[in-house]
């Protein structure tokens, strides 16, 4: 990567660096903010996605907890695996399927294009997590942070109303990774956005399958073998998937859980081998949990590293899967005039 000297605003704990070039030769860029305990976080403008995510333990040596890529070509590559694995990237302007790739708003039926079998998944065949997002801001001092934006236009993968989207990564001293969304339509659209890291806090060269999770839900989604909810809510008591109290995670798990009231965490995440936590909070309805981040043998993750099945672990905070088909699921309709606000917040502790 080819180091750009500091832009005259760019303070000590954010700079700028070229990541690579865009087929068509467009310039992509990677920032890293740091905070006063030594967090490290960066993110490109491709995807508005996270790169890597280094938290200091108790004996101040940084573990980083995200999987990712050294290259923006691996990055683009990535997305013509037979199951593209979304590395910490922004996902939309749907997350989640949406049945057979359709939906009834204000009396018309939608048609989106279908990249999941016969559905639509993640926004569809290129979504926001293949856009080239703008940097609007970059602040640096306590609690540094980057504004990214992205306007999609009407029609973009067939969804109504040009939506223009702005995203901020926040680095707290606390050291939280502070998620913000805003979002607004030129007319009746639905939205649906989330953060799609794979985390792993024993480093993204290692494996899930010892560290502990704790969810804050008594109820998922009830699916079919398409992965696509029934309308229906199952209680997780004596079934594989309660995770009220902490357990190991799950080998395999693709699923939503309907969350409790928004003040207490979301879920949490615990690696023993290094005493590193993580709690998220969300004011989300719903928070999708998936394991993996197999690249196939494909495409190297950074430092070399080979991802498998069992990599990390992706906390989706988001609206429930194919929410406008489900008229009891919370709206997902953002309406004309109206602004849609997504807060999402993952807090590390070290013991």
């Amino acid at each position: 990567m080819t180091k750009i000297k500091y832009i005259s605003h760019f303070k000590a704990n954010s700079e700028v660096e070229l990541f690579g070039l865009m087929p068509d030769g467009e310039a992509v860029s990677l920032y890293q903010l740091t905070n006063g305990n030594g967090m490290q976080l960066k993110v490109t403008n491709y995807g508005a996605t996270l790169t890597a995510l280094k938290v200091p333990l108790k004996n101040r040596e940084l573990v980083d907890v995200v999987l990712g890529f050294d290259t923006l070509q691996a990055y683009i590559k990535s997305f013509d695996l037979k199951s593209a694995p979304y590395l910490g990237a922004t996902i939309g302007r749907f997350a989640g399927r949406i049945n057979d790739g359709e939906f009834k708003l204000n009396g018309k039926t939608i048609r989106l294009y279908k990249n999941n079998n016969i559905h639509s998944l993640h926004g569809g065949n290129i979504g926001f997590s293949q856009k080239i997002w703008k940097v609007k801001n970059l602040s640096s001092g306590r609690n540094p942070s980057i504004t990214l934006s992205y306007v999609s236009p009407a029609q973009e993968e067939n969804y109504p109303g040009e939506l223009s989207v702005e995203l901020t990564y926040t680095l707290s001293e606390e050291n939280e990774v502070i998620i913000e969304y805003i979002a607004s339509t030129t007319e009746d659209t639905i939205v649906n956005l989330t953060h799609h890291s794979y985390f792993n806090l024993d480093g993204h060269q290692s494996t899930i399958s010892e560290q502990e999770m704790r969810v804050n839900s008594q109820r998922l989604l009830e699916t079919t073998s398409d992965s696509i909810p029934t309308g229906r809510f199952l209680n997780v008591a004596n079934c594989p998937f309660d995770f009220t109290s902490a357990r190991t995670c799950p080998s395999k798990i693709d699923n939503t859980f309907v969350l409790n009231k928004e003040k207490e965490f979301a879920a949490s995440l615990f690696n023993k081998r290094n005493n590193l936590k993580m709690l998220v909070y969300t004011n989300q309805p719903g928070v999708h949990i998936y394991v993996g981040g197999n690249c196939f043998n494909t495409i190297k993750g950074k430092e070399n590293v080979d991802y498998h099945a069992l990599s990390g672990i992706c906390f989706e905070t988001q609206n429930f899967p194919d929410a406008p088909n489900h008229e009891y699921f919370p709206s997902s309709v953002l309406r004309k005039g109206d602004l849609y606000h997504h807060k999402t917040i993952y807090k590390f502790q070290s013991f």
